[in-house]
C-alpha cells in the first residue's frame, strides 16, 4: 500500500471508531509508531480534523466523514464471499440484514464490477459438507443489541441434560461460534457465575430496559482460551491410513494436539470435551481409522456401526 493510500485508509479508519490508539493504526498497517506519527501530521496539514487526546489516541472531529468510497472489484468479491459464508453461518434475523446490506452495496457499484459479482454469483456455491446447520432459535439480532447497549437479557433456556427449562436473567458479553453453533456468553444472576449458552436452545428472550456495568476485570478472549483448555480434558488416540489422511481436513475443529508415524499411517491425539462429536465424524472414515484409546470411544464407534447394520437389514 503507498503512502496516500494509506493516509485514506488512515481516515477511514478513524471514521470507523471513536478512539483508536496508536498502537492499533501501527498494527493495523504494519508500520512503526513513527510512521503512524508522520502520518498524522500529514492529515492535520491537509486539513483534516484530527484530535489527539493524551494517552488514549486519536479520533476525528463530530461530523467530518470522507465522501462515499468506490470499492475496486476485489474488494465487492471479497465482500460477496463474506456475505455468503454469513448467511449460512448464522439465523434469519441476520440473514435478511446480510442481504439488503449487500444489496446496498451492489446499488452503487458500476455495471462492470455488478456483471462481476454476477459471474460470481453463479458461480459459487457452498457445499452442505462444510456449510453451518440451520440457526433456530432466531435470536441472534437481539442478543446483539443487548450485547452492545449493555441491556440484562430474560431468557427461557431448555437444558438437554436436564431435560427442562430454566429462567435466566444474564448480563451478556459476547458471543462465540464453535462447535457449529453460536453460543452467548454471559454473567448468570441464577447460578452467580459466567456462562455458556447455546443461541439455538434459548426458547424466548426478552430485553429488559435495566443495563449493566462494564465488567473490567473480565476478558472476553482470555475466558474463551481457559475454558475451553479447561473443558478439552479427554484424550483421543486414532490411526488413520495414509490414504484418507488428506480428508481429515476437518482434524483442528476436532483438537487436534499432535500427529506422529506409524504403520503406514498417521496416528492422531485429540483432546476433546466429550465423545459424542468426534464419534460422529471417525464413524464416517470406516475401516480407514483405529482407535487407540479410549475404549469408551471404541465402544461407541461399535455400537453406532451396529445400530446402522440392523438399520439396513
Amino acid at each position: 500500500m503507498n503512502r496516500i493510500d494509506r493516509l485514506v485508509a488512515t481516515v477511514l479508519l478513524l471514521q470507523s471508531k471513536r478512539l483508536i490508539r496508536a498502537e492499533d493504526i501501527a498494527r493495523h498497517f504494519s508500520i512503526s509508531l513513527c510512521t503512524v506519527y508522520r502520518d498524522m501530521r500529514s492529515l492535520d496539514e491537509a486539513g483534516v480534523p484530527v484530535a489527539a487526546e493524551a494517552g488514549e489516541g486519536y479520533s476525528l472531529a463530530s461530523g467530518y466523514h470522507l465522501p462515499p468510497v468506490m470499492f475496486t472489484k476485489e474488494e465487492a468479491s471479497a465482500l460477496f464471499i463474506g456475505s455468503e459464508l454469513a448467511k449460512q453461518f448464522t439465523d434469519d434475523t441476520l440473514r435478511t440484514h446480510i442481504e439488503t446490506a449487500l444489496l446496498k452495496v451492489r446499488s452503487v457499484l458500476p455495471a462492470e464490477t455488478q456483471e462481476h459479482l454476477d459471474a460470481l454469483g453463479n458461480a459459487t456455491f457452498i457445499a452442505p459438507r462444510y456449510a453451518s446447520k440451520p440457526q433456530r432459535g432466531n435470536h441472534t439480532a437481539a442478543i446483539q443489541e443487548a450485547i452492545a447497549s449493555r441491556r440484562v437479557l430474560r431468557i427461557d433456556y431448555y437444558s438437554y441434560l436436564n431435560d427442562e427449562s430454566t429462567k435466566r436473567t444474564v448480563e451478556p458479553l459476547g458471543m462465540i461460534y464453535y462447535a457449529e453453533r453460536w453460543h452467548l456468553i454471559a454473567y448468570c444472576r441464577l447460578r452467580e457465575d459466567i456462562r455458556d449458552f447455546r443461541t439455538d436452545r434459548i426458547e424466548s428472550l426478552a430485553l429488559k430496559d435495566e443495563t449493566f456495568p462494564k465488567r473490567k476485570d473480565f476478558s472476553f478472549k482470555e475466558h474463551f482460551r481457559t475454558s475451553a483448555a479447561m473443558e478439552k480434558s479427554i484424550e483421543v488416540q486414532v490411526w488413520f491410513d495414509k490414504k484418507i489422511v488428506r480428508f481429515a481436513s476437518e482434524k483442528e475443529y476436532y483438537g487436534l494436539v499432535g500427529e506422529s508415524r506409524a504403520d503406514g499411517g498417521i496416528v492422531m491425539t485429540f483432546l476433546v470435551a466429550e465423545l459424542a462429536p468426534i464419534s460422529h465424524w471417525l464413524l464416517s472414515f470406516g475401516t480407514s481409522v483405529q482407535i487407540g484409546s479410549p475404549d469408551t470411544l471404541r465402544a461407541m464407534l461399535r455400537a453406532e456401526a451396529e445400530t446402522l447394520a440392523k438399520h439396513y437389514q
